[in-house]
């Protein structure tokens, strides 16, 4: 494929993303009016849960039917109580949000005690379920480091629900990696099921995010990735794709 044609499938699977502790409703506008309709929507628009009903009602304003609307809980340390993620949960869902991104309690899983991160999961996929929502599941694998714990979480993860398994949160000093994305896609693979991955984190330029499409076409046996199949949480990857679309 060429370089154009990576950087207009790249657009199409991104969950323009911004989780920025000073994000306001201006800075939210302002990142929907950095897409650029005439040359392709997003998948998705990721941002906190409290923005939720403002990037409903202004994607409904702009007529984007395509593009849905993700939130991220237990985010992003990974270290809330399951009630209180279940509560943010069910009013991001109330709010509007087609698409949970649910940071498992991946220190848990480091110690060993598995259990109850996958109930963080089986009871967000529940209620995902009640509203036709979408589950993604973060295990953070910069920090399970080990090639066999980031498989043990893909594979938790997929056996609790999991719509998607995804990378990262984008908020640790190691992000998505190839390596990694290899894992976890293999975890997907041998589990049988129709589940998506999201490379999330440092995924920066098309050339970046062509490396990760490659490996995911090769690891799922497609020629062409859906976002059913595929994600990248970017957010300055949005610029690039941009430029060479424009050239």
């Amino acid at each position: 494929m060429t370089i154009q044609q990576d950087a207009a499938q790249a657009l199409s699977l991104m969950d323009l993303t911004s989780l920025n502790e000073n994000d306001t409703e201006q800075s939210i506008l302002a990142l929907l009016d950095s897409v650029r309709p005439e040359i392709g929507l997003p998948a998705a628009i990721c941002v906190y849960s409290r923005f939720v009903d403002l990037v409903k009602k202004e994607l409904r304003r702009r007529n984007w039917q395509s593009v849905k609307v993700a939130t991220v809980t237990n985010f992003y340390g990974g270290e809330q109580s399951l009630d209180s993620v279940l509560n943010e949960t069910k009013q991001a869902l109330l709010d509007g949000a087609d698409e949970i991104d649910l940071v498992i309690p991946y220190r848990e899983v480091i110690q060993g005690e598995l259990k109850n991160a996958k109930l963080y999961v089986q009871k967000s996929k529940q209620l995902c379920a009640q509203y036709g929502a979408c589950l993604k599941v973060i295990i953070e694998s910069g920090e399970l480091k080990a090639p066999e714990l980031i498989r043990k979480a893909s594979t938790l993860a997929i056996e609790a629900g999991a719509d998607f398994i995804k990378t990262s949160t984008g908020k640790v000093p190691v992000n998505a990696t190839l390596e990694t994305t290899e894992i976890m896609l293999d975890a997907i693979k041998a589990s049988g099921r129709e589940v998506g991955f999201k490379a999330a984190g440092g995924v920066r330029t098309v050339n970046d995010a062509s490396a990760y499409l490659r490996l995911a076409e090769q690891k799922l046996e497609c020629s062409s990735l859906t976002p059913s199949q595929f994600r990248f949480g970017a957010s300055g990857l949005l610029k690039d794709i941009h430029n060479i679309l424009d050239a």
